[in-house]
């Protein structure tokens, strides 16, 4: 396997990573869009258990992902959904048509063409929509304590198949949603204090 399209899972259930992105994206999605039980798209929803939870709160989710064992599993597991294979390079939105939130977690930092990625989001919210975006925080202080700790080869993942190929901070993640056409980004940092945060979550307006 060369391609993303052969990233496995284990199983259909929500990992550690969620217990903290989940709650900051249901408070934010309520927040940009208060009182809607609407339509929502996720770029990168893999084995579909991100999309059941926030089925599960009301909204209609419509999911793509390029792993085939990720959709499999969350086909069978969650069949009422309408999730399908496909990825951020296929063109998304003619298919899909438009959404007032766009969610895509932790999967900026997997792709290879992160400017095409970015701008099948923007291309996939409606105007006045809101795409938001999660990945594994960088900053000096975290940096620091990292190389002070001897927890750089951990992080960084060179060993793990499929992994993180790209590492982002508020600015690099700014300038990429900024050149897809995204205004008003904002910036959450979650997991742990926010010098030190797990992940922060990128909020941007079309």
């Amino acid at each position: 396997m060369t391609g993303i399209d052969g990233y496995t899972y284990t199983s259909a259930a929500c990992n550690s990573a969620h217990d903290y992105l989940l709650p900051a994206v249901l408070k934010i999605v309520q927040e940009v869009n208060p009182g809607c039980k609407g339509r929502m798209f996720e770029l990168g929803c893999g084995n579909g258990s991100v999309a059941n939870e926030l089925h599960q709160h009301g909204y209609e989710i419509v999911g793509v992902d390029p792993s085939r064992e990720g959709i499999a599993l969350a086909n069978q597991s969650y069949p009422n959904l309408k999730i399908f294979q496909g990825s951020a390079y296929d063109g998304l939105a003619e298919k899909y048509g438009e959404f007032p939130v766009v969610l895509s977690l932790e999967v900026v930092e997997h792709v290879f063409f992160p400017r095409r990625y970015a701008q099948c989001l923007f291309d996939l919210c409606e105007e006045g929509g809101f795409g938001i975006v999660s990945t594994p925080y960088h900053g000096y202080w975290k940096n620091v304590a990292l190389a002070v700790t001897g927890k750089m080869d951990t992080h960084f993942t060179a060993l793990w198949d499929y992994g993180h190929i790209k590492f982002w901070s508020v600015k690099t993640l700014a300038v990429l949603l900024k050149e897809a056409g995204f205004k008003h980004i904002e910036f959450k940092r979650v997991g742990r204090i926010p010098m030190f945060a797990k992940a922060m979550i990128a909020v941007a307006e079309k």
